[in-house]
């Protein structure tokens, strides 16, 4: 996460929530700044005899070959919400694609009324063209939206007619959420991702569109299935930086890197005092019961 010209790192344990360790950067990091950290954490882990069993992060190149080097091979998940948002996003600029074709056809006409029936059919199909053009940017959304009614549906089908683009486009976003169902395992999700991308390299006017789809975060964010304990997705370090955001714009203005280290180290307390501040606020929440009963 960045805060200003500060680059937070942070390890989260993504059950119970809790930050783990972090480490402030002024700069960019780096392959050094990685190994080093997990390195830190490693060296932590082993003063309490604990041992890390798998690794969920976002698809920055950063990561694997430091944690091959510190943990071995263990499972590294990719966050399946980072890897969809690439697709989604590569989906959106395809459509974009489509609009602006359609827009590129719009025909241009003279200034003032038309006089002929052809300026008139000019004028009908410019109309019509117009009102595809809206409709597709104002339900572009459903062409990435996970679960669709059945009006939504209607929709879609009305916006994609006589676009084959569209209508590829829409399939293969079902087929992206359908790779991630728990109900199958990961090899038989990675043999539906290899018939995806040939699908994908034969409909050649939206294949260099969907690149993303040829990745290998994508094979990545598949390592779940296997694994029920594996989350996912990285919510959790999510989480910690959007608790982090909020005490930005509430608590602190000041951001030094002594600042941020002193406010993450106090939140990372808070975290800790946790279990005895709550039984302690039902504690007086039941001495108060007892109290107004008397």
């Amino acid at each position: 996460m960045y805060d200003g010209p500060f680059c937070v790192l942070s390890i989260v344990d993504n059950r119970a929530f809790k930050r783990l360790v972090y480490d402030v950067l002024d700069h960019d990091p780096t392959h050094e700044d990685i190994l080093a950290f997990l390195q830190r954490f490693q060296e932590a882990l082993r003063a309490r005899g604990l041992a890390v069993k798998g690794i969920t992060t976002d698809g920055s190149p950063l990561y694997p070959a430091p944690i091959l080097e510190v943990f071995g091979p263990i499972a590294h998940q990719v966050c399946e919400f980072h890897v969809i948002a690439e697709v989604t996003k590569a989906v959106l600029h395809a459509v974009a694609k489509v609009r602006k074709t359609l827009k590129a056809r719009v025909p241009k006409l003279r200034r003032g009324r038309p006089s002929t029936q052809a300026q008139k059919r000019l004028v009908r199909h410019k109309k019509r063209l117009a009102e595809r053009i809206a409709d597709l940017f104002d339900h572009r959304h459903l062409f990435v939206k996970h679960r669709l009614t059945q009006a939504e549906k209607r929709t879609v089908a009305r916006v994609r007619r006589g676009q084959r683009p569209l209508r590829s486009l829409r399939d293969i976003m079902d087929e992206v959420y359908r790779l991630f169902d728990r109900r199958c395992r990961t090899d038989t999700a990675l043999g539906k991702l290899a018939s995806l991308r040939a699908r994908v390299r034969r409909f050649r006017p939206i294949g260099k569109a969907l690149q993303k789809l040829f990745s290998p975060n994508l094979d990545k964010a598949l390592t779940f299935l296997d694994d029920s304990l594996l989350p996912s997705t990285s919510n959790a370090v999510e989480r910690g930086n959007r608790r982090h955001r909020k005490m930005q714009k509430t608590v602190y203005r000041v951001r030094t890197q002594e600042h941020i280290q002193g406010r993450i180290a106090l939140d990372m307390q808070r975290d800790a005092q946790a279990d005895g501040r709550t039984q302690t606020i039902g504690l007086l929440h039941q001495a108060r019961a007892c109290s107004l009963w008397n």
